[in-house]
């Protein structure tokens, strides 16, 4: 875990002392890297896990901001219980499952044309899948949360795409008070001009709702969200309406998270079988044996255990966060050590899922066994897979990520074989999320279905 205090520091601890002296830093110290602490995990859990607000989110930066929106992610107490309560309907495994059959024909739509390139190739041919994985993602989350489609929100991905580079390089900047925000800098003006096409693009879709002339808005996200606004006179129903800019702020949220989290888990995926053949081999095997080669739906899913191990190790290896930041709400206490009010934490997720002291010796190896008797048995903390998080703050949409991934996976190996393109170049790049910086090439070859 690293913390950051800007003013007053805690002087009585040698670890604190080791780096002000190493780091000569007024602004930074270092506390609890896994060489200086003991329990990192148990740290990050307590850390995540308090429900009573001593450990907050900071104040986003304007380039997060206009990425997200004031969503789930960036709202705080009151507010994120009121956001919460409006979204979750949305994500229960009843309503998960019937989205199933929407994934698998958004999948299918992209592997005939995968099956067409192939065909032509008359063997294998190679092919950049990193961004179409982001485009089918994309379409998921359109058709599953927003009932419109890839291209109705084309904008707003593409859009969002620039935003994402931008809040990613302003995490190196000085924040200076008020310049990022309102002087008119070529960025800022960019950054504005990018709000604005995603907030003209998501009030076209919106609109589009409006003017239905259904008695209800569906049962979607942006369903559950807008039916939250019509009026009744139950003073606690009022309080948990979502307001017209809100409701465009958590579109922000999952179109983003959405599309994100999940493109990324499936090319890390994806490149682990190519470069693991024995487990691409047997999870095709079990794909088949529990799937065979037809539409799959939930229940087949919920059987592909070998697939469940292995994008869980692709998760930890390879997970969408490398870091988390929270900020200390008042002086405490975490663990041994006392931590001033205002102080930011950073814990190393990165770092947690590659700590060979608690996932054993083989932590940066690939090895989806790990998890045959589930993942509180995989390793020595039962909460060190910290790729959703953990606590009450736990992403709202980690089994949406999942059932997506296992169902595209499946899809995928019933009609190819891959293998890593001798062209691939590994370089992951935290760009926000944790992502190959030069794409993923691989060679496909179609099989016969």
């Amino acid at each position: 875990m690293l913390l950051y205090h800007s003013g007053r520091y805690q002087r009585s601890a040698v670890k604190v002392f080791f780096a002000q002296t190493v780091f000569q830093s007024p602004e930074l110290l270092l506390l609890c890297m896994p060489w200086l602490f003991e329990d990192l995990e148990e740290l990050a859990k307590q850390v995540l896990s308090n429900k009573f607000g001593f450990f907050p989110k900071d104040t986003p930066i304007p380039s997060l901001l206009a990425l997200f929106g004031m969503g789930l992610p960036l709202t705080q107490g009151a507010e994120w219980a009121r956001h919460r309560h409006v979204v979750s309907p949305a994500f229960t495994m009843d309503k998960l499952k019937t989205m199933t059959k929407k994934m698998a024909a958004c999948a299918q739509s992209m592997l005939e044309w995968w099956q067409d390139l192939a065909t032509q190739a008359e063997g294998q041919r190679e092919m950049e899948v990193s961004s179409q994985l982001q485009e089918l993602t994309s379409d998921v989350i359109s058709h599953t949360a927003f009932g419109s489609s890839y291209v109705e929100g084309k904008e707003v991905f593409q859009a969002q795409k620039e935003l994402q580079t931008l809040a990613a390089e302003s995490l190196l900047n000085v924040n200076i008070p008020g310049y990022n925000r309102y002087i008119p800098s070529r960025r800022n003006l960019h950054r504005w001009k990018l709000e604005r096409r995603v907030r003209n693009t998501l009030m076209h879709i919106i609109q589009g709702r409006l003017d239905s002339k259904d008695s209800s808005y569906a049962n979607d996200l942006l369903g559950l969200m807008m039916e939250s606004r019509r009026s009744n006179t139950d003073q606690e129903r009022k309080r948990q309406i979502l307001s017209m800019n809100e409701i465009i702020d958590e579109c922000k949220t999952f179109f983003f998270a959405g599309q994100e989290t999940t493109s990324h888990l499936l090319t890390w995926t994806v490149l682990l079988l190519c470069t693991n053949q024995e487990w691409h081999e047997r999870l095709r095997e079990e794909v088949l044996r529990k799937c065979g080669t037809g539409i799959t739906n939930a229940d087949m899913l919920s059987k592909l255990k070998l697939v469940t191990m292995v994008l869980l190790e692709a998760l930890r290896l390879y997970g969408p966060a490398v870091m988390m930041q929270r900020m200390a709400a008042k002086d405490l206490t975490l663990g041994n050590l006392v931590i001033p009010k205002d102080t930011r934490l950073a814990i190393p997720i990165a770092i947690i899922h590659r700590n060979k002291e608690v996932w054993g010796a083989n932590a940066d190896e690939f090895n989806p066994l790990r998890y045959k008797n589930g993942i509180s048995k995989a390793v020595k903390h039962p909460n060190a897979l910290l790729a959703f998080s953990i606590g009450p703050r736990a992403c709202i949409g980690q089994n949406f990520a999942m059932l997506e991934a296992k169902t595209v996976i499946a899809m995928i190996l019933q009609r190819f074989l891959l293998s890593l393109s001798p062209n691939y170049i590994h370089a992951p790049a935290d760009m926000l999320t944790l992502q190959p910086q030069y794409g993923l090439p691989i060679l496909l070859r179609a099989l016969k279905v």
